[in-house]
C-alpha cells in the first residue's frame, strides 16, 4: 500500500484537476493575451499529444526541451506524460558542448527549442551540433553523430528544412482519434521514468537524474500543501521550468491543488513585481538572488504586493536578513524556505506556513511526511544525535529512480536505501533542519573546520552589503583561507578594512576573512545557484594564489 497522497500518472492528474476545477484559470500570460482555465488547458494537453503521437512519438521515447518559460512548455510537459513519454530538460545557460553531450547521453529522439535568447543562440548552436546531419524537410534528420535524435521543432519560426515550426506541429494531430489516444493513455504506469532532470553540471559531465509520475506529482503535491495552496491561489512562477523549483516547485505544485500559475517567460525583478500587482498573486518563489533584486527595484514601491501570502524561497542558503525583508517589505507573511536535491524530486524539508517566524527564518523545516531524513556521520557511519553535525541523507517514495545509464555513479548516491546529499547540516530534537554547509565547501585552514554558510549569515547584518557569498582560497601554510566575494549596495562604499575591522569585532578569529573581495555579480547557474567553485578559481586567479584540485570536484 502506498503512503504517498497520490498514485497516478500525471495525465490521470491534470484530466482530475480539470474535472474538480474547470472554470479556474490553470496557465495566465497576460502580456501574450493567454488565459486558459483548467478545462482549456487539458483539451491543448490532449491535442499536443496527438500531434507527438503523429511525429512518431512513442512510450519511453526522449523528448528534449530547450527553452524559457513560453507557454507550451507546461502544456508539452503533461501531453508527453499522457503519452508515456519522458520529458528531458535542457538547462538554458548550455552551448553546444554541453547540449551535445546531453542529446546524446540522454537518448533524445525529438527536441522542442526556442531560435534565441539574448546572447544565446539555441538553434544555431544545435545546427553545430548536428554539423553531419542529413537534413530531410521539415526538421526531419539523420545524423550518424546523435542517431536517436529524430525531429528538431521551433516554438518561434517557421517550418524550413532545419526545424518544424510548432504552429504546423500543433495541426499533425488532427488524424489521431480520442480512441487511440485512450488506448495509448492506458499505457502509462506512475512509477514509470516521466522526467529526466539534468543536474547542474558546475564540474565535469551532468548526471540524468530520472524521476517517476509517482516521484514529481507527490512532491510537487506535498509542497503546495505546506503552504496551504488551493484553487483561489495565484502563483508566479520567475524560477526556470527546466529546473525542479519550476517544474516540481512551480507547475507541480499548483496543477496539484488546482491553483493559477502565471510564469514569467525570463526573470525580471521589475517585471515580477508588476506581474504581482496587476494579477493579484498570492504566492511568490524565487531564489535568494532573485527576492534580493526585487527588494532591490528602484521605484519598487509603487507596486501592490499586499496580495501576497506565501511562496518558496529556495535553491541555494537562504539569508534570514533577506527573509525577513520579504515577510516585511514585501508582506509575503507565510513565506517557507524548501530545501532539497534534483535527486530527492526534489524538496525533503520543508517550513511550514504555521512554522512560527523564528523557525521559518533560521531553519528548512522539517522532512515532508512520509518521507524519512536524517543526519549521518561518515566517521563512524553511525546516525548523530540531535545538535550533532552531520551529512544529511533521505529516503522515501521521492527517490529518484537513479541516473540515467550511470548505475556507478546511482550506488554511490543510494547506499542502504539511503540517498547521501553531501550536505552538512544540524537537526533539533522536534526534527527542524539547519543546513551548515557542503561538505566540499567547507574551509580546512590549519586544521580548523570552516563553514561559509555561518560566515556568510554574519555578513549578511552588514548594513551595506547586499549579497555575499564565502569560499576557500589556497594558502601555502594554512592549507586554505578564508575569502569573502561581497556586493553591496547601490550607492554605497566600503573597503575591505571597514568589513573586516567588523568581522573581527564581532565572530571569532579563525571565521574572519582574510581576504576580501567587492564584486558586481557571482558566477550562477542558469536556475539561479551560484557557482562556488568558479568564484573559488577566479579568486585564486585574481590573487596569484594557485589551485587546488579538489576546487574542481564539487556537487553542487
Amino acid at each position: 500500500m502506498n503512503k504517498m497522497p497520490l498514485n497516478e500518472t500525471l495525465g490521470h492528474l491534470i484530466e482530475r484537476i480539470a474535472r474538480e476545477f474547470p472554470d479556474n484559470e490553470a496557465l495566465v500570460y497576460p502580456d501574450q493575451n493567454i488565459r486558459l482555465t483548467y478545462k482549456q488547458f487539458n483539451a491543448e494537453v490532449d491535442r499536443i499529444a496527438k500531434s507527438l503521437l503523429a511525429l512518431n512519438i512513442k512510450k519511453g521515447d526522449h523528448v528534449s526541451i530547450w527553452s524559457t518559460n513560453v507557454p507550451e512548455w507546461p502544456i508539452l510537459m503533461f501531453s508527453l506524460a499522457k503519452i508515456g513519454a519522458v520529458l528531458v530538460t535542457v538547462n538554458t545557460n548550455y552551448k553546444a558542448h554541453e547540449l551535445e553531450y546531453l542529446l546524446k547521453q540522454s537518448d533524445t529522439k525529438a527536441i522542442f527549442l526556442i531560435e534565441k535568447f539574448k546572447t544565446s543562440e539555441y538553434f544555431n548552436w544545435l545546427k553545430q551540433v548536428l554539423d553531419d546531419a542529413e537534413w530531410l524537410g521539415k526538421g526531419k534528420l539523420e545524423s550518424k553523430k546523435l542517431p536517436v535524435l529524430k525531429n528538431v521543432v521551433l516554438f518561434d519560426m517557421p517550418t524550413s528544412k532545419h526545424a518544424l515550426s510548432y504552429q504546423d506541429f500543433k495541426e499533425m494531430g488532427q488524424d489521431i482519434s480520442d480512441a487511440e489516444l485512450e488506448r495509448i493513455k492506458k499505457m502509462s504506469d506512475e512509477y514509470d521514468v516521466v522526467n529526466i532532470q539534468y543536474t547542474s553540471g558546475t564540474t565535469g559531465f551532468p548526471k540524468g537524474v530520472m524521476l517517476t509520475h509517482h516521484n514529481i506529482a507527490n512532491n510537487g503535491y506535498l509542497i503546495g500543501r505546506q503552504m496551504k495552496l488551493s484553487e483561489k491561489d495565484r502563483m508566479c512562477i520567475p524560477v526556470p521550468f527546466f529546473h525542479c523549483f519550476g517544474c516540481v516547485l512551480g507547475i507541480l505544485a499548483a496543477v496539484t491543488h488546482g491553483t493559477t500559475m502565471l510564469p514569467l517567460v525570463s526573470f525580471d525583478a521589475e517585471e515580477v513585481l508588476k506581474l504581482v500587482d496587476k494579477e493579484r498573486c498570492t504566492v511568490l518563489h524565487g531564489v535568494p538572488t532573485m527576492f534580493i533584486a526585487e527588494l532591490g527595484v528602484e521605484n519598487r514601491q509603487k507596486y501592490n504586493t499586499k496580495s501576497l501570502r506565501t511562496g518558496i524561497m529556495a535553491g541555494s542558503p537562504c539569508p534570514v536578513e533577506v527573509m525577513n525583508q520579504v515577510i516585511k517589505d514585501m508582506h509575503c507573511s507565510q513565506i517557507t524556505i524548501a530545501y532539497g536535491l534534483t535527486e530527492n524530486s526534489p524538496v525533503i524539508t520543508m517550513t511550514s506556513v504555521d512554522d512560527d517566524i523564528v523557525h521559518r527564518t533560521t531553519t528548512v523545516g522539517r522532512a515532508l511526511n512520509p518521507m524519512q531524513l536524517k543526519l549521518y556521520n561518515p566517521a563512524t557511519g553511525t546516525d548523530c544525535s540531535p545538535g550533532e553535525q552531520g551529512e544529511v541523507i533521505m529516503s522515501g517514495e521521492c527517490v529518484m529512480k537513479g541516473y540515467y545509464k550511470m548505475e556507478e555513479e546511482t550506488a554511490l548516491a543510494i547506499r542502504n536505501g539511503w540517498l547521501h546529499s553531501g550536505d552538512l547540516g544540524v537537526m533539533d530534537a522536534d526534527g527542524y533542519l539547519k543546513i551548515t554547509g557542503r561538505i566540499k565547501d567547507m574551509i580546512i585552514r590549519g586544521g580548523e573546520n570552516i563553514y561559509p554558510r555561518e560566515i556568510e549569515e554574519f555578513l549578511y547584518t552588514h548594513p551595506k552589503i547586499k549579497d555575499v557569498q564565502v569560499v576557500g582560497v589556497p594558502d601555502q601554510k594554512y592549507g586554505e583561507q578564508v575569502l569573502a566575494a561581497i556586493i553591496l549596495k547601490e550607492g554605497e562604499i566600503a573597503s575591505p578594512e571597514e568589513i573586516k575591522d567588523f568581522c573581527a569585532r564581532n565572530i571569532a578569529r579563525h571565521n574572519q576573512p582574510y581576504y576580501v573581495v567587492f564584486v558586481k555579480n557571482f558566477p550562477m547557474t542558469a536556475s539561479g545557484k551560484i557557482q562556488k567553485y568558479k568564484l573559488r578559481d577566479e579568486m585564486a586567479k585574481k590573487f596569484n594564489l594557485g589551485k587546488f584540485a579538489a576546487f574542481n570536484s564539487d556537487k553542487e
